[in-house]
């Protein structure tokens, strides 16, 4: 069916391979009774990081909040009077701004991995 191991975890840049090595090597250092201990505690650790790290993105917000420094900011800046003083509308409307939307190079990415995907999965419906 599947002729190799394809895993790439999202981290380190790590195969199928070198993580099955891993894994062999934890095995026979640690042991099978250990393993899953260890993988607790790695994901209690993961989780206060996580949490703490969130902590501080919370406590963040709140005193940029407080402080009101993006409100001033906002008041601070006319985005209609910048895009005055440039000359948006003329540009906007001298050129075809939808070549520049990045939702159509979106787009175009997901039709052509569908064509992508239909050309490799052709050959096995026609199998069937």
């Amino acid at each position: 069916m599947f002729t190799s191991l394809n895993i790439t975890p999202l981290f380190l840049g790590i195969g199928g391979g070198e993580l099955v090595f891993i894994m062999l090597i934890i095995l026979m250092l640690f042991g099978s009774d250990k393993v899953p201990e260890m993988a607790r505690g790695l994901a209690r650790i993961i989780n206060q990081v996580k949490n703490a790290s969130n902590d501080i993105k919370s406590e963040i917000t709140k005193s940029v909040e407080e402080t009101g420094v993006v409100k001033d900011i906002k008041d601070a800046v006319n985005v209609d009077e910048i895009k005055k003083r440039m000359g948006y509308d003329e540009i906007k409307e001298s050129m075809d701004i939808d070549h520049f939307n990045p939702v159509n190079d979106i787009q175009k990415e997901i039709d052509q991995t569908k064509e992508d995907i239909e050309n490799m999965t052709g050959p096995i419906k026609r199998m069937k």
